[in-house]
């Protein structure tokens, strides 16, 4: 069943081989503990697992971030990030903040995001690229296009370690990742961006950040359509916290009109994309028009996961995770595929984390993937 996202409590190759010896904890070389980084351009997120035995535990935190904003504060922020976190000896990292517009290459951001990291972790840093390997920071630097967004095949590869066959739907605020697995494999098509997005592997639609316009041309309007305003003025989250699928306290990036996340200002903003207010337009009017949205960007992603699905042979099942796991069990569904949540699957909360903790299970595996 899907739940609404509430707020948090105050990928080709997919065969393994020992890469590394894993990194045991200090204290009881029976212990082994990772904390693993997902650093992207809006929003910093973290994990610490922690492997005793057969047992596995999860911890996470979720902190928005703009990069844009205030690039240098970042290496600041991963410090409070980590405070909140146990310590461990080892680090795995991913990231997408290489994208940001604040650089102006992916090899500077690449470069950024490792300098700032390396200020934070206790000790060396191991990188996951989109070949499913760990590298070290020189080789990071040396190859950042293959550490630029891996974040999608960590996790992908920590799904394909406990089902054979499935896509992984990842909704976060801003994309969605649609990642298929077969015979316990990570077979996407794409491994860079551009790559992705023409495989229909990555969609830029996400469950917060999303301008409307860019979601859905024409919405209903007095019986019948109104073209929706090329404006910047209300976002996806708008739509999903009027529609109750969207904790407030999840919206978490910047409101267009810098007003609070509540359902009457998300109301308000939902109001202006057809040129209107709250006092040209009743609740109705604009419940409808929150809901043609959504329905939008479900179908949306409904295409691309049965786009994806459409190569592999059989109806997979959808693995769904995210701050907007609930617009991937509606799509799923729309695409007449069976859906459940990650955390069930693996047995741990990962939150809105999932690729944190990806990054922190594999190595504390001791394993990486190599290509077929």
């Amino acid at each position: 069943m899907s739940q609404a996202a509430r707020a948090p409590p105050a990928d080709r190759p997919a065969s393994y081989h020992s890469a590394r010896s894993p990194p045991r904890h200090p204290g009881d070389p029976a212990i082994i503990c990772v904390t693993g980084w997902d650093i992207g351009g809006a929003n910093v997120k973290a994990a610490h697992v922690r492997r005793d035995g057969s047992s596995t535990t999860v911890a996470t935190v979720s902190r928005p971030f703009e990069i844009w904003r205030n690039a240098q504060a970042l290496a600041d922020v991963l410090r409070e990030v980590a405070r909140a976190l146990p310590a461990a000896p080892a680090t795995a990292v991913t990231m997408t903040a290489e994208l940001s517009d604040v650089f102006r290459t992916k090899r500077e951001g690449v470069c950024f995001v490792l300098d700032a990291i390396g200020r934070v972790a206790p000790g060396p840093v191991s990188v996951f690229t989109t070949d499913g390997t760990f590298v070290t920071d020189a080789d990071a630097r040396a190859r950042p296009l293959a550490a630029a967004a891996s974040n999608w095949m960590a996790t992908a590869m920590l799904v394909a370690r406990h089902v054979r066959d499935a896509l992984l739907v990842d909704v976060g605020t801003t994309t969605v990742d649609v990642v298929p697995i077969r015979g316990g494999r990570v077979v996407a098509l794409g491994r860079t961006d551009p790559e992705r997005l023409q495989a229909g592997e990555l969609v830029y639609t996400g469950a917060v950040r999303t301008n409307v316009a860019a979601i859905a041309p024409r919405v209903p309007l007095r019986g019948g359509e109104c073209p929706v305003a090329a404006e910047f003025f209300a976002v996806s989250g708008d739509v999903h916290v009027l529609l109750g699928d969207l904790d407030p306290a999840a919206y978490t990036s910047s409101t267009p009109d810098g007003r609070p996340t509540t359902a009457e200002f998300a109301a308000e903003r939902l109001a202006r994309v057809v040129c209107a207010d709250r006092e040209m337009l009743d609740t109705a009017e604009i419940l409808g028009i929150a809901r043609a949205i959504a329905g939008a960007q479900i179908d949306q992603i409904a295409g691309a996961i049965a786009r994806v699905a459409a190569r592999h042979v059989g109806a997979p099942e959808v693995v769904v995770t995210g701050l907007g796991a609930f617009l991937a069990h509606r799509a799923a569904a729309a695409a007449g595929l069976p859906a459940r949540e990650l955390s069930a699957l693996i047995r741990s909360d990962v939150g809105w984390s999932a690729p944190a903790v990806a990054v922190a299970w594999l190595l504390a595996d001791g394993r990486s993937a190599i290509s077929p």
